[in-house]
């Protein structure tokens, strides 16, 4: 798997496929870009688990916060990583405990191990890094649009606006590939100056 550049259509399988996501990292703080992408996901459908031991005993949009993966009582098919590339690796090691196993990792923007997803693969997950799936679902359902992002979908009609639990279409017709030369670049910039 080329993890330099990923294919719409792997993108698209997942988000398509997946309906449950245990957030890691995820925070109450309405500031924080982990509060804004799972309030999102949670708005188009998907069942939203926060996971921050930092944080149990409280609530993210209704869903209580649970202290680690293993706390969570029902299967994930998604284990979003809301932390920086020297934490993966354990998140990675947590969630190949599970039984059944999730389906997919997920590494945020600015965040990626590639040792950690060579192992997830190997136990047959499939792997996402320096990806956040907020912006990749706004781009390939157009939505991101709506804002006067060039989301590289053609299509002639407008994405409709989502109703509470509604997901848009994905299956918009996109040129260019899922680049996003932005994101690395920040990655890039975040490695060096650290």
């Amino acid at each position: 798997m080329n993890h330099d550049a990923y294919d719409d259509n792997y993108i698209r399988s997942i988000l398509n496929n997946v309906k449950s996501i245990a957030m890691v990292g995820a925070s109450p703080v309405n500031v924080r870009p982990s509060y804004f992408a799972f309030k999102y996901l949670a708005q188009r459908g998907y069942d939203m688990i926060p996971v921050n031991p930092g944080h149990v005993g409280k609530a993210l949009m209704g869903k209580p916060f649970v202290a680690s993966l293993a706390d969570i009582d029902r299967p994930i098919d998604t284990i979003d990583i809301f932390r920086n590339s020297s934490h993966i690796m354990p998140v990675v090691d947590e969630a190949l405990k599970l039984s059944p196993l999730p389906k997919v990792i997920w590494m945020q923007l600015g965040a990626r191990d590639d040792a950690a997803a060579e192992k997830a693969e190997a136990a047959g997950l499939k792997v996402v890094m320096n990806r956040c799936p907020k912006i990749e679902y706004g781009r390939l359902s157009s939505e991101i649009s709506w804002m006067g992002v060039n989301s590289r979908t053609l299509s002639s009609k407008r994405a409709p606006i989502p109703t509470q639990g509604m997901r848009l279409s994905l299956n918009r017709t996109s040129f260019g590939g899922g680049q996003t030369a932005a994101s690395d670049r920040a990655a890039k910039n975040k490695t060096e100056t650290t």
